[in-house]
């Protein structure tokens, strides 16, 4: 008998263009050296939920948050580059510690205003910091919470 290892699919983080992490301006996540994922840009700063699970933690300078998969795998989403100076300014988050998150919970808004006046990088990135591949579905394209971007 054979057992295939089911895949999973995450859907995208906001409502922007989907982008390979090797478009990222930051070669940690361009290299892929914090994990496999993808990034968004050109989005309106609301950032959800990509798939069902628990905030394991919210940094304090609340420029990113870990989520756990339903089944395990860890997920961070990455608001910004260079945003950990700004000390948390320019992000509203939503959620807490603990709470269960379904896809397309708002997790968080960034002000895009502060983030340009502070001349960094709007970029949301998704990474599996435990992972080592996936399957990015789409790219240079735009999407939206709704669709499916990145297969593990």
């Amino acid at each position: 008998m054979l057992f295939f290892k089911t895949k999973k699919v995450m859907k995208s983080v906001a409502n922007g263009q989907v982008l390979p992490l090797e478009a990222v301006k930051d070669e940690v996540f361009s290299s892929k050296m914090m994990g496999d994922g993808f990034a968004i840009s050109q989005h309106d700063g609301r950032v959800y939920a990509p798939i069902d699970g628990i905030v394991k933690n919210i940094f304090p300078t609340l420029h990113a948050i870990t989520i756990e998969s339903k089944t395990g795998e860890k997920i961070l989403i990455h608001m910004g580059l260079d945003t950990v100076d700004l000390k948390g300014e320019p992000f509203s988050i939503r959620v807490s510690e603990g709470q269960k998150v379904k896809s397309e919970t708002l997790l968080a808004v960034i002000d895009l205003t502060k983030l340009e006046k502070a001349q960094k990088d709007d970029m949301i990135i998704v990474v599996f910091p435990e992972m080592i591949h996936g399957n990015l579905l789409m790219k240079n394209q735009n999407v939206t919470i709704q669709d499916e971007v990145f297969k593990f």
